[in-house]
C-alpha cells in the first residue's frame, strides 16, 4: 500500500501557514465546527502500539514531546525533570516514571490554564511496556481533556499536534493495521490484506475507507475532498482511499458492506462480511453529504471514532497504571517562611486541580447515567418489538398450517402448497418512495426531500420496505381517523387492526411521544419541528413527537415523524423521513 504525504508534512513543525502543525497548535487544541454534531464526546484519546522496545519508545516520545512543547508551543523546556515543572505562567508539566517486575511506564501530563478563565486543557502522554503476554509490544496513549471554569461549557477536543508527531516517529499499529497520519491507497493487490485487517478480532480502531467517484482523478479527489474530510481522524482511525481498480474486488469480498460512488464507510471493529444485518453497524457517508459541507462532514465523520475511543476499555497494561499524584520539588535556597508560602501556593493549585478533576468525572458519570437510562429504554422497546414480531410470526405460521390442512382435507393438496403471489410492486429506494407519495390519498409529505434521499447512499434494503409498509399503514389509519373510526391513535390502531386491513405495522415500532429530555432541549426540539400548512398551524410548522422506527443498529437509525390531523383537515402529515435526529446517543 502506498502512503501519500502532503508536502507540508515532510518536516513536522516547519510547515507553512496552512500546515497541519500550524492549524492544530495555534491554540492548545482546536475544536470542531459549530455545524458539527452535538458536543459529546468531548475528549480525545489515542491508543496505539509499536513493536519497538520500551526504552527506545520512551526516549523517542520524550524527544517528540520536547519538540512539541519547545518548537511548536514555544515553552521553555531547558530544565524539565521528574515531578512538577512550571514551564510558563499557568502551565505545568508533571512527569513520573517507574520500572519493575510488572512493567515500566513514563507519563507526562501538561496542564494549560489560559488567562480569561476559560478553564484548563489537560494533555496526558503515556508510554507503557506490554504485559507478560506482550513482550514485544509497547503502548502509547494520548489523552486530551478540557476542564471548564465554573459555569462554562466543555470545549470539544480535536487532534493535538503531539499525536501526529508520535505517529510520524513510530511504526504504530492497531492490531494488524498500520496507524498513520494520512490515508493510504488500497491497490488491487492490497484488497485481501485490508479485508484481513477489517476482520481482525484484536482491532480497536475503526477503519474508514473512502471511495472515488467514477471518472474522477484519484490523486486530485484525495487531496481536494478526502484529506479535508479525514483531517480530524489522526490517531482515531485507520484511513484508506480505495482506488477504482480495487473497488470491484473489495466490494465482492464485502458483499453486504460495500462502498462506492465517492462515499465513505466507517467499519467498526468486528466486521462479519458474511452476515447482511452486520452492515447496519458500519455507517456510510454519501458523496452528497460530503460535498454539501466538507467541514460539517469532517466533524460528523470524527464523532463515531472519537466516541469509540473513549468507550472502548483500555488495554490491561494501560488500565492498571497507578493514579498520577505528582508532588512539587522542594524550593532550593529559600528561607523556611518563603518555602512554606511556596508550598501553600502549590497546595492550593493541587486542590484546584483535584476540584476540576472531580467536576469533570462527575460530569462524565452524569453523562453515562443518562446514556445508560436511554440505552435501557431503547433495549426495552426492542424487546417489546421483538416479542410482538415473534408472536405475529408464530401466529402466522399456525394460521398457514391450519389453512393448509383444511385444503388438504378438502382434496386441494396442490393449492395448499402453492407459493403465494409476489407482493405488490414496491419501491426500491427512498427517492422512489417520494415519487410515489401521491398514491397515498390521506397522507401529505411536507419534509425535506433531500434528507430522505440521502438515506439511499447509506441504506439497508429492509429500511425501504419498512418505510413503505409504514406509509401504507399510516394511509389506512388516516382514512379511519378522518372518519372517526380509528378508535384511538396510530399505536392503538396497530394493536387493534380491523379484520379487512391489508397493511399491518408492528406497534412496537411506534412511539407517540418524545422523552422529556428531548422535549426540554431547544436544539433537539427544533430538529423535530417540521412544516405543515397554515390551516394546521398558524406558524406553518409543528413540533412532531409521534414517530416510527424505520431502522436501528447504527448511527443512521432512520425515523419517520408525522402529525395526525384527522379531526381537522382529515390528513396525516409526514414531516420527516431521514436519519435519526440528534439526542444523547447520536
Amino acid at each position: 500500500m502506498h502512503r501519500r504525504f502532503p508536502p507540508e508534512q515532510l518536516a513536522p513543525g516547519h510547515g507553512g501557514a496552512n500546515s497541519w502543525d500550524a492549524i492544530l497548535d495555534t491554540s492548545p487544541f482546536t475544536h470542531l465546527t459549530p455545524q458539527g454534531p452535538p458536543i459529546e464526546p468531548r475528549n480525545y484519546r489515542m491508543v496505539v502500539s509499536t513493536a519497538q522496545d520500551f526504552v527506545t519508545t520512551s526516549a523517542e516520545a520524550d524527544r517528540q514531546l520536547h519538540h512539541w512543547l519547545g518548537n511548536m508551543k514555544r515553552y521553555d523546556t531547558s530544565a524539565l525533570d521528574e515531578g512538577r515543572n512550571e514551564i510558563a505562567e499557568g502551565v505545568t508539566l508533571d512527569h513520573d516514571a517507574a520500572a519493575g517486575r510488572h512493567g515500566s511506564y513514563s507519563r507526562w501530563r501538561l496542564r494549560e490554564t489560559r488567562p480569561g478563565g476559560n478553564g484548563t486543557w489537560q494533555s496526558t502522554l503515556v508510554v507503557r511496556s506490554g504485559g507478560r503476554q506482550e513482550l514485544r509490544r509497547t503502548w502509547l496513549q494520548v489523552d486530551i481533556e478540557h476542564q471548564p471554569a465554573p459555569g462554562q461549557r466543555h470545549v470539544r477536543a480535536n487532534t493535538p499536534g503531539i499525536a501526529k508527531l508520535l505517529l510520524n516517529a513510530f511504526p504504530a499499529h492497531d492490531g494488524l493495521a498500520e496507524v498513520g497520519t494520512v490515508p493510504k491507497f488500497i491497490e488491487k493487490a492490497d484488497v485481501e490484506e485490508v479485508i484481513e485487517e477489517l476482520c481482525d478480532q484484536d482491532r480497536r480502531l475503526p477503519v474508514i475507507v473512502a471511495s472515488v467517484p467514477h471518472g474522477r482523478d484519484v490523486e486530485a479527489w484525495t487531496q481536494a475532498v478526502v484529506e479535508p474530510v479525514f483531517r480530524h481522524l489522526t490517531g482515531l482511525a485507520v484511513m484508506y482511499v480505495l482506488r477504482p481498480d480495487a473497488q470491484t474486488a473489495f466490494n465482492v469480498s464485502l458483499e453486504h458492506h460495500p462502498v462506492f460512488g465517492g462515499g465513505i464507510r466507517t467499519y467498526r471493529p468486528g466486521v462479519d462480511p458474511a452476515w447482511q444485518p452486520d452492515a447496519q453497524r458500519h455507517p456510510v457517508m454519501s458523496r452528497t453529504t460530503i460535498e454539501s459541507n466538507i467541514n460539517r462532514a469532517a466533524a460528523i465523520l470524527a464523532s463515531l471514532p472519537q466516541r469509540l475511543a473513549l468507550s472502548h476499555p483500555l488495554p490491561q497494561a494501560l488500565d492498571t497504571l497507578p493514579v498520577q499524584r505528582t508532588r512539587p520539588r522542594p524550593i532550593a535556597d529559600a528561607s523556611s517562611l518563603e518555602g512554606l508560602r511556596g508550598e501553600i501556593r502549590t497546595a492550593r493549585g493541587l486542590l484546584l486541580e483535584a476540584e476540576q478533576r472531580e467536576e469533570s468525572h462527575s460530569e462524565e458519570v452524569r453523562d453515562f447515567r443518562r446514556r445508560l437510562k436511554e440505552s435501557d429504554d431503547r433495549d426495552f422497546e426492542q424487546i417489546v418489538e421483538n416479542d410482538q414480531l415473534y408472536g405475529d410470526l408464530q401466529d402466522a405460521h399456525r394460521r398457514v398450517r391450519f389453512l393448509q390442512k383444511q385444503l388438504e382435507e378438502a382434496g386441494l393438496h396442490a393449492l395448499a402448497h402453492t407459493a403465494p403471489p409476489e407482493p405488490a410492486d414496491r419501491p426500491a429506494t427512498f427517492a422512489e418512495i417520494l415519487d410515489r407519495m401521491s398514491e397515498f390519498r390521506h397522507l401529505r409529505f411536507t419534509g425535506n426531500a433531500k434528507r430522505t434521499k440521502d438515506l439511499d447512499a447509506q441504506c439497508i434494503v429492509n429500511w425501504v420496505n419498512v418505510a413503505w409498509d409504514a406509509l401504507r399503514a399510516l394511509n389506512n389509519y388516516a382514512a379511519a381517523s378522518a372518519s372517526d373510526t380509528a378508535g384511538g391513535d396510530f399505536r392503538y390502531w396497530c394493536d387493534h387492526l380491523p379484520d379487512n386491513c391489508e397493511s399491518p405495522f408492528p406497534s412496537g415500532k411506534v412511539k407517540m411521544k418524545e422523552s422529556e429530555t428531548v422535549g426540554n432541549n431547544s436544539d433537539w426540539r427544533r430538529q423535530r419541528t417540521f412544516p405543515v400548512p397554515a390551516s394546521v398551524a398558524r406558524e406553518g410548522k409543528l413540533f412532531m413527537q409521534a414517530h416510527l422506527r424505520i431502522g436501528g443498529g447504527n448511527t443512521i437509525s432512520p425515523r419517520l415523524y408525522f402529525h395526525d390531523d384527522g379531526s381537522g383537515t382529515g390528513l396525516v402529515y409526514v414531516g420527516y423521513i431521514g436519519q435519526h435526529p440528534d439526542n444523547t446517543q447520536t
